[in-house]
């Protein structure tokens, strides 16, 4: 078995991906439900306005994320950062989980799966937000 943990590469050589446990998803597609151990794929280009949130846990704030989707998915400032040439590069697409109501163990068959996709688009770093 892999190591859990291997050094990243240098920040220039990094594609990162954004993994939140917020419950965002893009506006035309079916928001979560509670205990839902399912991901949305975010486009890498998608416009912030276009996130909607539908974490279910009823004690979330979501005033920060009604300010600034960057506070949960920070896609706005990570391609700022591949543009400045401070990462490499920013993954073709972004995750994100309804954080709420499982046991980690229930996200794991679904993470195993995204970690291939993830490896196909060529992505070696991952930034969690855990909301």
């Amino acid at each position: 078995m892999a190591p859990a943990w291997v050094p990243p590469p240098p920040p220039a050589e990094r594609r990162v991906a954004l993994i939140t446990t917020a419950g965002v998803h893009c506006a035309d597609e079916e928001g979560f439900r509670l205990a839902d151990a399912s991901y949305r794929v975010i486009p890498g280009d998608v416009e912030p306005g276009a996130i909607r949130m539908s974490h279910a846990s009823v004690n979330f704030d979501r005033t920060g994320f009604q300010e600034d989707v960057n506070v949960v998915l920070p896609i706005t400032r990570f391609a700022e950062l591949a543009q400045r040439g401070q990462i490499g590069s920013v993954a073709s697409f972004h995750v994100s989980f309804m954080g709420a109501g499982l046991e980690p163990a229930q996200y794991e068959d679904p993470v195993r799966a995204l970690a291939s996709v993830l490896r196909k688009d060529g992505v070696n770093t991952a930034f969690l937000t855990p909301v």
